[in-house]
């Protein structure tokens, strides 16, 4: 299928219909930046002839992979949202995050399908600092709004997503003339599913959309169905609490990925990496931080030593923050180290 174009949407302010949208799609992948590439790349895609579009997702549930949504999914994921925030046709909204995965896409979709004036800009974490309007609406990481605390005030609502909000950032939020959503999501979902407002009102609970139903599975995994917007029933690898059969808290993952400034790292990957420089036993794990939400740490048994060598082939996001070392790591019965007992006591001894 061939979406539409709502006939009042707007691009960094020119008024485009499908062959100005075309034209402006080969325009970014002949001469622009890399960001900008992978606008036009959505762009060709997003308007081709197919019933599906291809992106990667996240890693909240394992390595990336690849996964193809429905075209008509994400269109419907995008009217959910603009009814539920009411942000309809020629509202001032602004796309600060990478196309390369769902939530940079859907801001566009969502632009294109309700006729928004989309701003674009390129990522960074203090995307509003050079923005000289107020917009109706944007889409933030934690770590962005955490860095545009004097500027957000320049946004009416804006929908934070792709990682944990911490308690100090929501109080830093008070006072700003903003209205601070949390929203919870996925690639799958094309979309978030479910929003808790976290100022002017503060809610605990996530609320789900219009259509979406939910419910836990033996290991109390949420369970999402929402034929409007999945293909098929969802089982996350969120352990949740259900207070209804329309509001739920997550009480935390399954697995063991690590969302730092809304970058998600596989500790298994990290430690692979490792492997090659340190010969003593040793793990990752992730700690609740302020700013990033989550970040690296190691933690290393035997007696104090300097690592930092080590770190030479590990990405930005994937070095540690903070390094412990531990005399002796408790094992379990089958002779494992016990990462769970290892860190409590660790940081019941740092208290």
């Amino acid at each position: 299928m061939i979406p539409k174009i709502h006939p009042t949407f707007k691009l960094n302010g020119h008024s485009l219909d499908y062959e100005g949208v075309m034209i402006v799609a080969y325009s970014y992948i002949k001469e622009g930046e890399e960001w900008e590439k992978q606008i036009g790349d959505f762009l060709l895609s997003w308007l081709d002839n197919f019933d599906v579009v291809t992106v990667r997702t996240s890693g909240s549930t394992g390595v990336p992979k690849e996964y193809k949504l429905n075209k008509q999914h994400m269109i419907n994921s995008a009217v959910m949202t603009g009814q539920y925030f009411d942000i309809g046709a020629e509202k001032e909204v602004l796309c600060c995050l990478p196309l390369s995965y769902i939530a940079g896409k859907m801001m566009m979709v969502r632009a294109m399908t309700l006729g928004w004036h989309l701003d674009l800009v390129q990522p960074s974490t203090t995307p509003l600092r050079k923005a000289d309007k107020r917009y109706d609406f944007t889409a933030m990481s934690p770590l962005q709004v955490a860095k545009s605390l004097d500027d957000i005030h320049k946004v009416r609502k804006v929908i934070i997503g792709g990682g944990a909000v911490s308690q100090g950032l929501i109080e830093k939020l008070k006072g700003k003339h903003t209205k601070a959503f949390h929203t919870y999501g996925m690639t799958e979902t094309s979309s978030h599913i479910a929003v808790r407002e976290l100022y002017p009102i503060y809610e605990e609970n996530y609320s789900v959309l219009e259509g979406v139903q939910i419910e836990k599975d033996k290991e109390n995994r949420l369970v999402i169905h929402a034929p409007k917007i999945a293909t098929s029933t969802l089982v996350t690898n969120d352990v949740v609490e259900l207070v209804n059969d329309k509001q739920f808290n997550v009480l935390g993952r399954v697995d063991d990925v690590i969302n730092t400034g809304s970058v998600k790292v596989h500790p298994t990957q990290i430690e692979q990496k490792l492997s090659h420089h340190i010969s003593e036993s040793f793990f990752i794990s992730g700690k609740a931080d302020e700013e990033l939400g989550q970040k690296v740490i190691l933690i290393i048994e035997g007696k104090e030593r300097d690592v930092q060598q080590a770190f030479q082939k590990l990405g930005k996001f994937e070095i540690p923050k903070e390094i412990y070392f531990v005399e002796k790591f408790a094992l379990t019965h089958t002779g494992k180290m016990d990462k769970r007992v290892i860190l409590e006591k660790l940081f019941s001894d740092h208290r």
